[in-house]
């Protein structure tokens, strides 16, 4: 069955971007509602914003969605990837500025707060996109896929010169609560030279190694504890990449492979499965389906020791 929180969780922190104090609130939604944003410090005009792929504005830093009077939500990736691997299908986000929080870099702190809210079934069935036919997008080296599967899979690479992160590869079925056990507390990272690149354009205003951020410089590594894994560029790669294929609007039977992609990728890569109707359909979930979804049966034991 479709699911929403039992109970509103708040959160309050720091636009990774723009540096600005935030305040956020995830509430309860009915069945069917869907997820979707209302600015609520826009007091004319449209304030609300649906969290779907075909209103996101193109950047490459984070995943940003607009409505037609043009306000915005950015930085969203890593609450809808916290409300994804939940199993949470209908929620209202009221937020009061143009970006979420970045609050510790990874979704981390969103699934515990919504692990402890309480997630609650409703009388709806869970409906799904099931990729029936292989799709792929390709910028330069860059390449994202949707493949047909029975469940949500994800295989992502990355390859990097800095030697600290260096050439990484992941595989995982999402299946259940994989999300919160192995992805969910993998920080954003960014090399040390991209820093001072946003920097000197006014961005990466509220990002910071000492609490939201892992930075790299060749073989150092700057990070609060240091590294939560091994491989928590990858990790957290494929944290993006959830939070970026909910915006399908629903749960995906598909199994995703990335090789060095990104938000604006994968945008583009729903964009083009969605181009065509025979890519994909829309399908009421089985019982034996829904219980292959990420977040089905997911609580609050399986939340990982974030260091």
């Amino acid at each position: 069955m479709q699911a929403t929180l039992k109970s509103s969780a708040h959160f309050s922190g720091t636009g990774l971007h723009s540096g600005a104090q935030v305040h956020l609130t995830v509430r309860p939604a009915s069945a069917d509602y869907g997820i979707w944003f209302k600015r609520t410090d826009v007091l004319i005009g449209d304030a609300m914003i649906p969290a779907r792929w075909d209103v996101v504005e193109q950047t490459a830093l984070c995943t940003r969605i607009v409505n037609e009077a043009g306000v915005s939500v950015s930085t969203i990736e890593h609450l809808m990837a916290a409300l994804a691997g939940c199993g949470i299908h209908n929620a209202l986000i009221e937020i009061d500025a143009p970006e979420v929080p970045i609050l510790d870099g990874s979704a981390a702190e969103f699934v515990q707060a919504f692990l402890k809210a309480g997630i609650v079934s409703q009388a709806m069935p869970v409906w799904a996109v099931e990729v029936l036919k292989p799709v792929s997008v390709q910028r330069g080296e860059a390449i994202a896929e949707l493949h047909p599967a029975a469940e949500m899979r994800i295989d992502f690479h990355i390859d990097f010169v800095d030697e600290a992160i260096g050439q990484q590869t992941k595989e995982l079925n999402l299946a259940n609560g994989s999300f919160v056990r192995e992805l969910c507390d993998s920080r954003t990272f960014c090399r040390q030279a991209d820093v001072d690149a946003m920097r000197a354009n006014g961005l990466a205003l509220g990002g910071s190694p000492e609490e939201n951020a892992v930075v790299f410089d060749g073989a150092n590594v700057k990070a609060a504890g240091g590294l939560r894994h091994a491989d928590e560029p990858v990790r957290h790669k494929m944290l993006d990449a959830m939070g970026d294929l909910y915006l399908a609007g629903a749960p995906m039977l598909a199994h995703y492979r990335g090789h060095r992609a990104g938000h604006s990728l994968t945008n583009a890569l729903l964009r083009e499965l969605f181009s065509d109707p025979s890519n994909w359909r829309l399908v009421q979930c089985t019982p034996q389906q829904a219980a292959r979804l990420p977040g089905a049966g997911v609580h609050i034991g399986e939340f990982p020791a974030v260091a």
